[in-house]
């Protein structure tokens, strides 16, 4: 690694300014730079002083200004170099992982190395440098890494190219993607040692905080984006034409949020979408347009008004971590880590065991999204899910499944870990095996005696008896594993398996991805207990 090419000198001020354009300096200086944040809070133009312990320090009509690295990007010949084609390890994709979580966990890992990490933005848009020093900052130098944040489709671009060792994606790779990269070599692209789901994440539609809306249907938004929706007062606001904003194609957040909303339709087009580059873009513009819509990961609402979506059922969804961790909120995704087989070296592979480790979890919270770790919840009878069992419109036979359902709720909570099947499967999804083990660490913690229910559910495709026998196989399954994974870890809990079939369903049957939100496995721990 080396140090920047420019002459270094010992700052005096300490502090991080948002300045605006009429208090800068107006002169043209030949070490004139410009220092630019990506969400736009920062932008400032000054005569270029020093770079010195990770902080720009520049010469305004403020005087002295010391802004921090890892905030903004230097524009301009008199910015520092920082030599980034020697960096260790090069990491390419989604500008939602890249410049939302990455440089926290990149500071996060390096403590977990008793490490102290020097992170910049460099002179290209959305790309950090991390430097990583030993014993804290006073030891050798151990290594670097390159994050370049655009979208999800180029994080599998350069790793064909082989470009960068890791890529960073806010959806999952496309099955053409996952070819070509077999084809160039790459390994299976979908196997647990090279696809690493890091986190969850809910997309939260959000809108100008003076906007007097405060929900939308998934109906109304789809006809938003379709551009058959065009003035507020349509959907319950005033009377104001409705700007849309949208990410560019490419974008994994632009695509889960058409694949959620359009479902299997093609998505449409506002005749008069505006089209920005992130997420933190996306933000900016909704809060600077009182008549703006748009769509950001949970991270980046920035002081945005989120709205509450009302699926086809009726159902309320409202983005929170539980229903993020349990994958029931509609616009809810995986984000995810993708490597090649042929190419993981010593420092990578590091790196991406602690991103996916529960020491990783507390930088993955701090940076606003949402971790792998496991929460409880107690059962409300107010909410939606008792509201349905408690349906007095039911035949006999399905009415008393639904009252037994509702009376086992009261005995239990539900943890947050949730495992899911394809369509026709006994096999467990992608995420089942992170979700066994961290759930044989927490049960590992409690008391001994505690009973814990593996409660199994279905779509209603299918008799109804068909699908309640199917259900509790299913949670046997899960429980068997469950045994087998843990063994005498949880060997004194009272652990045991039922199935209510297609009862009360999380989302609705009428797509593929509703059916498979629905075909899953539950956790419910004894009420009251805590490990």
């Amino acid at each position: 690694m080396k140090t920047p090419t420019t002459l270094m000198k010992k700052g005096t001020l300490s502090a991080i300014v948002t300045v605006a354009a009429g208090l800068l300096p107006s002169a043209v200086l030949a070490d004139e730079v410009a220092l630019k944040s990506a969400d736009g809070t920062v932008n400032l133009v000054g005569e270029f002083i020093e770079f010195a312990d990770d902080n720009y320090v520049i010469r305004t009509a403020l005087g002295d200004l010391r802004i921090s690295a890892a905030r903004v990007r230097c524009e301009g010949a008199a910015c520092p170099d920082f030599e980034t084609e020697e960096a260790d390890v090069r990491i390419a994709g989604s500008d939602t992982v890249g410049l939302g979580m990455m440089p926290l966990l990149l500071s996060g890992y390096a403590s977990h190395l008793e490490a102290e990490a020097s992170v910049k933005a460099t002179s290209t848009e959305g790309e950090i440098l991390a430097n990583f020093v030993s014993d804290g900052g006073f030891g050798d130098e151990m290594g670097s890494f390159l994050v370049n944040s655009t979208t999800s489709g180029d994080a599998f671009r350069a790793l064909i190219d082989q470009t960068a060792q890791v890529g960073m994606a806010s959806r999952r790779i496309r099955p053409q993607e996952a070819r070509a990269l077999r084809d160039a070599g790459a390994g299976n692209m979908v196997s647990p040692q090279q696809e690493h789901i890091v986190a969850v994440d809910s997309l939260v539609v959000i809108v100008h905080p003076s906007n007097p809306v405060r929900e939308l249907s998934v109906a109304q938004l789809r006809g938003i984006y379709s551009g058959q929706i065009t003035d507020w007062a349509e959907v319950g606001g005033e009377n104001a034409p409705i700007t849309v904003v949208s990410r560019q194609q490419g974008s994994g957040t632009r695509a889960v949020f058409e694949g959620r909303i359009f479902g299997d339709d093609a998505a449409g087009s506002a005749p008069s979408e505006v089209i920005v580059e992130d997420n933190n873009n996306m933000a900016s513009t909704v809060n600077d347009d009182p008549n703006a819509i748009g769509f950001v990961g949970y991270a980046f609402q920035r002081g945005a008004k989120p709205l509450t979506l009302i699926n086809e059922c009726g159902l309320s969804m409202t983005p929170d971590a539980f229903s993020a961790k349990t994958e029931e909120y509609a616009l809810q995704r995986r984000l995810y880590l993708y490597n090649r087989a042929d190419n993981l070296d010593q420092a990578t592979s590091d790196f991406l065991d602690y991103a996916l480790s529960e020491d990783a979890d507390g930088v993955i919270a701090k940076a606003g999204f949402i971790n792998l770790g496991i929460r409880r919840k107690a059962q409300s009878m107010d909410g939606d899910r008792a509201r349905m069992l408690l349906d007095p419109n039911v035949d006999a036979y399905e009415g008393g499944i639904m009252r037994a359902m509702l009376s086992e709720m009261l005995e239990y909570d539900r943890l947050s870990t949730t495992f899911r099947f394809r369509t026709g499967s006994a096999r467990l999804d992608e995420r089942g095996l992170i979700d066994m083990q961290r759930l044989v660490d927490f049960l590992g913690d409690q008391p001994e005696g505690t009973k814990v229910l593996f409660v199994g559910f279905t779509d209603d495709v299918g008799a109804f008896d068909s699908n309640r026998d199917l259900s509790v196989g299913r949670a046997q399954q899960v429980l068997t594993e469950l045994r087998n994974f843990g063994g005498d870890r949880i060997a004194g809990l009272d652990l045991a398996a039922t199935g209510f079939g297609e009862i009360a369903p999380s989302t609705c049957n009428t797509t593929e991805f509703g059916r498979s939100i629905n075909r899953r496995v539950e956790v419910w721990i004894e009420a009251g207990q805590n490990g």
